[in-house]
């Protein structure tokens, strides 16, 4: 069975306007099996042999019929340099697809970014639509050409524990599919999975293969604590130190942090900064963010019941699975997501803008009449603000992204969508 992906329809449009495509993402996220639907030949490097025979003859590699898939191209990293000759020497659209994540290459051993020849899709975890946990009648695009769900739907088949469950098992494929034999399978699946993340004794690049997975995990568990906020990284490492008893200084902390960057567990959400006509100082600072959640929630042995019973750590850990599939969506359609904050107290959790300069504006809450009333409040405060003292456009919708709860539009013309009708 084959679950389908958003980011089909991004690959298939790069391959007809570039010369190879670069899908990268975290290990298991179902890459290779997507992939694999596009390829005319391919081969995969994921063997010491094949390895082998790749490093011996690079070039050789890319022969076969075209599009070319070359799985898990960085085990024999001068491949990305025989790509850009290729493509230096006879240019066809799609000739390329390559995948990596699991073991970071050595970026000293490869000669150019492949700029222009080489273009780069973000492939993430699984998102709620993806996955079938979300029917998808609210389209984030849908509501962007003004394509407005009417009425109200209760939703009282999704509870609170519901989101918590889907919260702890992340978007893996396997952990998706593992659910038919049981919740709890699914969950061991995610855990295994983790545990398994931060071993690189068998890997070629050096950098890694030197990294301590307990000082990797350390790192992990700090940025959960700190999921969907704006911590700086002073405060991070101040809590590696703290929750571990030992010094660690800022380069080591670095590299680390880099490194897990690297492998697509981490990852930084920028900050909006439209040109605002006051005093008003717009942070910059990025928020905190993980691939998938489910990562965070294993880092610290949370499960759906922890979270449950702590609801300001469940909104922050929500938070995060929201962005994760708002990412998705609007990656989707060309878009990306960033954050706003002010120094006048004014924030937004998401921005959704398009390429063509349209926005809207995502307060995410886990539920409740207090705190959507204080979203979309916090919402328009912001539509104002741009409205009144930016050359920005209007945003094209405001919405109170929720965990569980009805969906419907408020009277101001807020709508609330809780995440499992959400899709792109």
């Amino acid at each position: 069975m084959y679950y389908e992906r958003l980011v089909d329809s991004v690959i298939e449009r790069k391959l007809r306007s570039s010369g190879a495509v670069l899908v990268a993402g975290p290990k298991f996220c179902g890459k290779t099996t997507t992939c694999m639907r596009f390829q005319k030949s391919f081969v995969k490097l994921n063997t010491k042999q094949a390895i082998a025979l790749a490093k011996l003859d690079p070039k050789g590699t890319l022969a076969g019929e075209k599009p070319r898939l070359i799985d898990e191209w960085q085990t024999a990293p001068d491949i990305w340099n025989q790509v850009k000759d290729d493509l230096d020497a006879d240019y066809q659209f799609g000739k390329f697809l390559l995948t990596g994540s699991s073991t970071p290459v050595d970026k000293a051993e490869v000669y150019h970014s492949g700029a222009g020849r080489i273009t780069p899709v973000i492939m993430r975890p699984m998102t709620l639509f993806e996955s079938g946990d979300a029917d998808g009648s609210v389209s984030l695009s849908g509501l962007f050409d003004g394509k407005t769900p009417e009425g109200y739907d209760a939703n009282d088949d999704f509870s609170i524990e519901e989101a918590a469950y889907l919260v702890c098992r992340g978007g893996w494929p396997i952990s998706v599919r593992a659910q038919q034999a049981g919740r709890d399978v699914a969950l061991d699946v995610t855990r295994n999975y983790y545990n398994s993340l931060f071993v690189f004794e068998d890997c070629d690049n050096e950098r890694f293969r030197n990294k301590r997975p307990e000082v990797l995990k350390m790192i992990v568990r700090s940025y959960a604590r700190n999921i969907s906020t704006e911590a700086s990284i002073e405060t991070i490492l101040s809590d590696v130190r703290q929750s571990n008893e030992r010094t660690m200084d800022r380069k080591t902390f670095d590299d680390y942090a880099e490194a897990l960057r690297d492998i697509f567990v981490l990852y930084d959400m920028d900050a909006w900064n439209p040109a605002i006509r006051s005093k008003t100082s717009i942070r910059s600072t990025p928020t905190r963010h993980f691939y998938d959640t489910s990562i965070a929630c294993r880092a610290l042995g949370v499960s759906p019941a922890d979270l449950v019973s702590d609801l300001e750590s469940f909104g922050l850990f929500f938070e995060d699975l929201a962005v994760r599939d708002l990412a998705a969506y609007a990656q989707s359609r060309g878009g990306s997501v960033s954050h706003y904050r002010d120094n006048a107290g004014l924030e937004c959790d998401a921005v959704v803008h398009m390429e063509d300069g349209r926005w809207a504006a995502v307060e995410v809450k886990l539920g409740g009449e207090k705190p959507v009333e204080d979203g979309a409040a916090s919402l328009k405060r912001l539509k104002r603000k741009i409205d009144e003292k930016s050359d920005e456009p209007s945003p094209s919708f405001l919405m109170v992204l929720t965990a569980s709860g009805p969906r419907y539009r408020r009277e101001d013309g807020v709508f609330v969508t809780p995440i499992n009708k959400l899709r792109d």
